[in-house]
């Protein structure tokens, strides 16, 4: 039996509510689960939705817990919410629970008052999400084939370099497509260009000039679970021969991916995988976050983590970095190895993996070439 929780959020805004109640309700309301049952607040307005997920969610209706009385009592709304909450509480008799680092303070503060005893664990609340439901991992499959499509929309244009190609009309035909699909591209995304591609967040701008690096990551989000995708690919503009400093990066880059792909299975630790992508790097002389000196800022050859998780979240647990974790089977993770120079540019190769209960199953179906 799992311990006792509690949230309070809306699920459009929060992906733990949204994996216990995937429905996009605006506006926020408490949920708990208490010995296998689960419970929200919730009025006649989102009554009939919840019931029919057929989760088995008991909805207490706020007027049914005293909303009238508190109103016409003269007690302000947000007052009345949490007392309405504490009613619900104590009727279903829980009396400790762990809850996520964001839960509100208000409502902490007032629980608390009333000795129940509230424990924050976000560790929980992360293991909840890590292992993908079936539908969830369907979503990703769909935002992964719209990443794909996408980025070979791009890859075209790169490719023609049409007159007066910007980042900003590659990152526009991408979005299209994405729509095509059903999921939506964030306006954030990145297409860098020249030197911009050395900065790692860059959403990159102005005209791209032929032979010059073109650095793409994207990560769609399909619309109908919410659940998203990442990838990255680079590119040198017009079909060039790449210059040999980025075929260095790149080739690099490639032997990096390659070997933590490899090595990615069950019990996996994020730390060693880390290290694993770091030794191309290292043997070539490039700097990376292992072997920098400690307290200093790198912004030059590997210098961030391996990846992360995907899920509801483009960037949830587990961290590909210096971290303990262990990967689980369900897990889906990024693998985003890279190295640059500022001044020039960079090269970054990001594949969308999941953990599989022996090794892994790659999501991400696109080539990995700089001359598209």
């Amino acid at each position: 039996m799992s311990e006792p929780l509690l949230l309070r959020a809306a699920p459009g805004a929060s992906a733990d509510l949204f994996h216990a109640v995937p429905l996009d309700i605006l506006d926020p309301f408490l949920y708990a689960e208490l010995d296998d049952r689960r419970f929200c607040v919730n009025s006649v307005l989102e009554r009939d939705r919840i019931e029919a997920l057929g989760l088995g969610i008991e909805v207490l209706d706020p007027f049914e817990l005293g909303m009238d009385e508190l109103l016409n009592a003269g007690v302000g709304f947000l007052e009345a919410e949490i007392e309405c909450d504490l009613r619900a509480l104590r009727q279903i008799g829980m009396e400790h629970a762990i809850v996520p680092p964001e839960f509100p303070l208000a409502w902490a503060d007032r629980l608390r008052e009333e000795r129940l005893e509230l424990r924050v664990d976000g560790e929980a609340f992360a293991l909840r999400r890590r292992v993908k439901t079936a539908a969830q991992l369907a979503g990703i499959r769909r935002a992964q084939i719209a990443a794909d499509a996408a980025m070979t929309a791009a890859a075209e244009l790169v490719r023609e370099l049409p007159g007066g190609l910007t980042c900003e009309r590659v990152r526009a035909a991408m979005q299209r497509v994405c729509a095509e699909h059903d999921a939506e591209l964030p306006e954030t995304a990145i297409v860098a260009h020249g030197a911009q591609s050395a900065s790692g967040h860059d959403e990159g701008s102005g005209p791209i000039e032929r032979g010059g690096i073109v650095l793409i990551d994207i990560w769609p989000r399909d619309k109908a679970s919410r659940c998203w995708a990442d990838m990255t690919r680079t590119f040198v503009a017009g079909g060039e021969v790449a210059p040999a400093e980025l075929q260095e990066y790149w080739e690099l880059t490639r032997a990096s991916l390659e070997s933590v792909k490899a090595a990615i299975r069950p019990g996996a630790v994020c730390r060693e995988l880390h290290g694993l992508s770091c030794e191309p790097f290292e043997a070539a002389g490039k700097p990376t976050v292992r072997t920098k000196e400690q307290g200093t800022v790198l912004a030059e050859g590997y210098y961030h983590g391996l990846g992360h998780g995907v899920g509801l979240e483009v960037h949830e647990r587990p961290y590909l970095g210096r971290s303990d974790e262990k990967l689980l089977a369900g897990d889906v993770v990024t693998v985003e190895p890279g190295c640059y120079r500022p001044g020039f540019g960079g090269c970054r190769l990001e594949d969308l993996v999941l953990v599989t209960e022996d090794g892994c199953e790659v999501l991400t179906d696109f080539p990995y070439e700089l001359s598209p």
